[in-house]
């Protein structure tokens, strides 16, 4: 039997179910005492059990809302990263599955969301059924508290005659729900992988509809539809005796009118501490934007390929991380990343960019890459630089075995790798940790690679895995071999497959942890 670690294809199952056991938790625990609580006794009374399924499933959707935006603050990420070292080595390479964690996140708000709506529909209906004439003794007498002076109401739905959907959207929760409901399925279809393939603007641009979605969270519960009795409502009049007395309420001592209000609005403060956070984010975001990037070359390549080189005062990277580039002459709004092909080493830093969207090829057709000659770097548009930020390859120095395969474009996170490798081999004071490099190979038309400018020969031909993965097994026993692949799916897969095929299931044996590029 064989085992590998599958360190960026999917999220670790202990993930999942902490998660997953955290959402249960909630909602059982909130369930129950809506189910229990007894200043909610007349509310249940009216709305029966839909009221507690619509208070739990708020309470995960404000637990999962309160997560949603720890995985795309970078920064953040980076800096947990660099400074805890509990997060460094395997631990610190489940950061590299954030945007796994954000899409798992979102699956919890969609199906939070759409039980709490379903819920609060039932709710509205029964509302509206207590204050028909055909309603029963004790719903009917509750639905019609708030009709007397000094009297407060425990149903909304005032009057029969009323259209139970325009009274809801009259109220802050209503017309808040409504905007939420909408924007959460804007955010949600224009998320697909199809969406995100065909046109990447258009789900870059629907995406900051999340700042309405927040706002309209917080102000979601403000309208205090839902009430329950009063504390001190409760002290004196007693609902385990007086809900059988109801046609006696104010005329017995021990059964004065209740009195009810709304809990007070709660969601704002399970986000507020997300939130500020993504917005020092984007603060830190728009600092970058004001400093200045030097655009020192421009080399258009073969196959639509751009490459860029930079300069950036202070700016210090590893070999695998990758920066967000933003050209405000094409948009405003749009970061793209892009991996680093450059070695820390050298005085500068690039990017090699392929025309394969709207945005990217705006960039190369601005840049003079386009079948025109290439622009003077003076005159060229002025671009923004964020970053750079950590991925999976920056763990490739950590193991004594490391194999790195691409694929197409793919081999671009690889670039700046080799090039490191190249200034370490050539330093005879720098120490590391695999043992040799064994073999490099690429793919290139010429004498030198049109990326890496390496020497290397090319090893034509898709390799046979089975034979590569077991002599490297054989070469390396009782071994930790980091495996590292950028390229197509469908050659992950068979990668993926080779690594836990080839691993041993003994702990002292080889073992091969394999990750792959994203973003």
């Amino acid at each position: 039997m064989m085992g590998c670690w599958v360190l960026n294809e999917s999220l670790p199952i202990i993930v999942v179910l902490l998660w997953l056991g955290m959402n249960l938790y909630l909602f059982m625990v909130t369930f129950r005492w809506y189910e229990e609580e007894e200043s909610f006794l007349y509310t249940r009374v009216i709305l029966g059990s839909t009221l507690a399924w619509a208070k739990a499933s708020a309470l995960c959707l404000n637990f999962n809302c309160m997560l949603i935006l720890l995985p795309v603050s970078r920064n953040f990420i980076s800096f947990v990263r660099g400074t805890s070292a509990c997060c460094r080595g395997p631990w610190g390479r489940q950061l590299d599955k954030n945007l796994k964690f954000h899409k798992l996140v979102a699956y919890g708000i969609a199906v939070s969301a759409a039980i709490h709506i379903v819920a609060h529909l039932f709710n509205l209906e029964r509302y509206h059924l207590s204050q028909s004439e055909e309603a029963p003794g004790l719903p009917a007498a509750l639905s019609k508290l708030g009709n007397s002076p000094n009297e407060s109401y425990l149903n909304p739905i005032r009057t029969a005659g009323t259209n139970p959907v325009i009274e809801l959207l009259t109220t802050i929760a209503g017309i808040t729900g409504l905007v939420l409901s909408l924007a959460l399925i804007l955010l949600m279809t224009s998320s697909t992988e199809f969406i995100r393939q065909v046109s990447y603007e258009l789900f870059w641009y629907t995406h900051h509809v999340f700042i309405i979605f927040f706002i309209s969270l917080a102000l979601h519960g403000a309208g205090r539809i839902v009430r329950g009795q009063t504390p001190e409502s409760l002290l004196l009049h007693n609902v385990t005796f007086c809900r059988n007395h109801y046609d006696k309420w104010h005329a017995v001592a021990q059964c004065p009118m209740p009195r009810f209000s709304g809990k007070e609005p709660s969601a704002w403060k399970w986000v507020l501490g997300p939130v500020v956070l993504y917005a020092c984010e984007r603060i830190i975001r728009f600092w970058r934007f004001q400093q200045e990037v030097v655009i020192t070359k421009v080399i258009s390549h073969p196959s639509g390929v751009l490459e860029l080189r930079m300069k950036k005062r202070d700016f210090t990277m590893a070999p695998g991380q990758y920066i967000f580039i933003q050209c405000p002459a094409i948009s405003l709004l749009e970061w793209h990343p892009f991996t680093l092909t450059s070695a820390p080493h050298e005085d500068f830093f690039s990017v090699h960019i392929r025309a394969a969207g709207d945005w990217t090829e705006a960039l190369c057709e601005a840049f003079g890459a386009q079948g025109q000659d290439l622009k003077d770097p003076c005159s060229l548009p002025r671009l923004a630089v964020d970053g750079p930020f950590g991925a999976a390859l920056t763990d490739v120095f950590h193991y004594p075995a490391s194999v790195c395969i691409a694929a197409g474009i793919g081999v671009t996170p690889f670039a700046a790798l080799l090039k490191s490798l190249w200034h370490k081999c050539c330093d005879s004071q720098s120490q590391l940790k695999p043992s040799k490099a064994l073999h490099i190979a690429l793919h290139w038309d010429e004498n030198t690679d049109v990326i890496t400018g390496l020497k290397q020969k090319t090893f034509y031909g898709r390799p046979n895995w089975d034979d590569e993965f077991k002599q490297i097994a054989y070469s390396h026993p009782s071994s930790s071999i980091g495996v590292f692949f950028c390229g197509p799916r469908a050659l992950s897969k068979s990668l993926q497959r080779m690594c836990r095929l080839y691993s041993s299931a003994d702990p002292r044996g080889v073992h091969f942890y394999y990750s792959k590029e994203s973003f």
